[in-house]
């Protein structure tokens, strides 16, 4: 999932089509690579320890990052139990965290061009890992709540700015393979994350379940500090608000983008609402299956990594709104599946919602970098933050379904969410035959 993500290979889908440095509208000093010697490149080349280290520390980023943004996911039942709470109250752990995460995302990262990629990601994860140290101590929602919004926010500084020092520091030859590596730490980290919480609350209770999830991201992010290389490639500059302000309303208004950024949200309702309340559907009658057995289901989460890159394939074969009506498609065929009190089609579902969720959400994602003209960093910045608004949604409201209508209502909410992608997408449609029919 941030940043942002964004270089379109096939294996790394949500990072954009050309490195977020491309253009830097909100800058009025020039960032380009540079040398002392005007002839030799410093970036980090393939195979050099310098890329080694770049890589290794950003994936310990990306773990950091995804260990602690949905750390409290797997723990929704526990914190009901424990604390007397609704799924719907309980919900607001998670949803609080995206919402400071997209709310900050992209000021933080604007930030980063002022005061250096390195720092700002120093900054942001180790205040986040300070925070997350804390979490076990709390004892009411409202404290636990709020400080998940400034995790969140912590946690902004990380996924742009990481994205923005690759693209400064690695060769161009590199890039993608330390792209893919700095999203395989964002893909372990959201499942182990809740894999780790969840199996240690089942045994020692939702308090040491954050702690182990605190501990490991600390790890991490000692990790990141001591390998991360000097950066040799970044030029400050001051930040232009005005200038900011103005690419990221005209990204707004760009119908096509505006679009992008509905499918990001939409989707994203979808998976929020889904693994926010699955927990709670997994200990409950007639499952009743045990909190780390129904943690474990998170394993699911790995069939993102195949449909990620798949995602390419599919999107060269359909275009890309055929690829995000197959999408659509096996999202609801998923969902429906659920329905059933069957644990096996329950499972097979989850695999389907998880394909074509990821699907979705590369194919969006990747046209965003390939739509935007200028202001790339910030219009994948823009996806992203609808994309955490949408997470917030989905499980807000996902979960409060549930509190009233059980799983049917969940499923309910999930496909009313993905009637509207379908909506949108046919906009799409129906406005790009529109466009071809005028320039003939």
């Amino acid at each position: 999932m941030y940043w942002t993500h964004q270089l379109h290979s096939p294996n790394v889908c949500s990072m954009p089509a050309e490195p977020a440095t491309a253009s830097r509208p909100l800058l009025t000093a020039v960032d380009t690579p540079t040398s002392t010697s005007g002839t030799t490149d410093p970036r980090h080349l393939p195979g050099s320890p310098g890329l080694r280290r770049t890589q290794l520390a950003l994936f310990g980023a990306g773990l950091a990052t995804f260990l602690l943004l949905y750390s409290t996911q797997a723990l929704l039942p526990n914190l009901s139990a424990n604390l007397h709470l609704t799924p719907g109250q309980a919900s607001w752990t998670v949803s609080a965290a995206s919402i400071g995460l997209a709310v900050a995302v992209i000021p933080i990262s604007a930030l980063s061009e002022r005061f250096g990629r390195t720092r700002i990601m120093t900054l942001a994860v180790f205040a986040a890992v300070a925070i997350a140290l804390v979490l076990p101590f709390t004892g009411d929602l409202g404290t636990l709540t709020a400080l998940r919004a400034l995790q969140g926010v912590a946690l902004a500084g990380l996924p742009a700015t990481a994205m923005a020092f690759l693209a400064e520091e690695v060769h161009p030859s590199a890039l993608p393979s330390a792209m893919g590596l700095y999203v395989a730490g964002n893909s372990i980290g959201g499942m182990s994350g809740r894999l780790l919480s969840g199996v240690v609350a089942g045994a020692y209770g939702w308090r040491a379940g954050l702690a182990a999830v605190a501990l490991a991201a600390l790890l991490c992010a000692v990790a990141f500090r001591v390998l991360i290389p000097r950066a040799r490639n970044f030029r400050p500059g001051p930040v232009n608000p005005r200038a900011l302000w103005h690419t990221v309303t005209g990204h707004v208004a760009n119908p096509l983008l505006a679009r992008l950024f509905a499918l990001g949200l939409l989707f994203m309702t979808v998976f929020g609402a889904v693994y926010t309340v699955l927990g709670y559907r997994l200990v409950a009658a007639p499952f009743g299956l045990p909190q780390a057995l129904a943690s474990s289901i998170f394993v699911v989460y790995l069939v993102g990594t195949v449909a990620s890159a798949a995602s390419a394939r599919i999107g060269a074969r359909l275009g890309r709104r055929g690829a995000l009506y197959a999408a659509i498609t096996t999202t609801s065929a998923g969902l429906l599946l659920t329905l059933p009190e069957s644990l096996p089609l329950t499972l097979l579902g989850l695999v389907l919602i998880t394909a074509g969720f990821f699907t979705g959400h590369c194919v969006a994602s990747a046209a965003v970098g390939r739509t935007a003209t200028h202001g790339r960093a910030q219009a994948s910045a823009l996806y992203l933050a609808a994309y955490y608004v949408g997470n917030s949604l989905g499980g807000a409201v996902g979960a409060d379904a549930y509190h009233g209508s059980g799983w049917t209502g969940t499923v309910s909410v999930a496909l009313t969410a993905m009637l509207l992608a379908a909506g949108v997408t046919a906009w799409g449609t129906v406005s790009a035959h529109r466009a071809l029919a005028t320039a003939r």
